[in-house]
C-alpha cells in the first residue's frame, strides 16, 4: 500500500468517484467478484471500471502501480487515493 500520483486517464476515474473504493477490473475475473463481494459485506461503495471499455487505462494502470492483474483496487477514504492492491491485498487491508 503507497500513496501514488496517478496518470492523466489513472487520475480521470480517481477524481469522478465519489464513492469510498475504486475497482479497475475485467469481464471475466472471479477475482474481480471476490473484491467486490467483500466491499458489499463491509458495507463500501465502489466505483467499478471494467478495463475492457476503456482503451489504454489497463496500460496507464500497470504503469502506474506496477500491478499487472484484476483487479486493482483502491481507497478513496482519505485526503489522498492509497493504492491497496488485489482481491488478497483487499482482504488484508480490510
Amino acid at each position: 500500500m503507497r500513496r501514488m500520483r496517478p496518470l492523466s486517464q489513472v487520475r480521470e476515474q480517481l477524481e469522478s468517484a465519489e464513492t469510498d473504493f475504486l475497482l479497475f477490473s475485467q469481464t471475466i475475473c472471479p477475482y474481480c467478484t471476490r473484491a467486490e463481494r467483500t466491499l458489499d459485506a463491509h458495507g463500501f461503495t465502489y466505483t467499478e471500471v471494467n478495463l475492457d471499455h476503456h482503451e489504454g487505462l489497463r496500460e496507464d494502470v500497470v504503469a502506474e502501480t506496477r500491478h499487472r492483474t484484476v483487479p486493482v483496487v483502491f481507497d478513496l477514504r482519505g485526503d489522498e487515493p492509497v493504492f491497496v492492491g488485489g482481491s488478497d491485498h483487499l482482504l488484508e487491508y480490510l
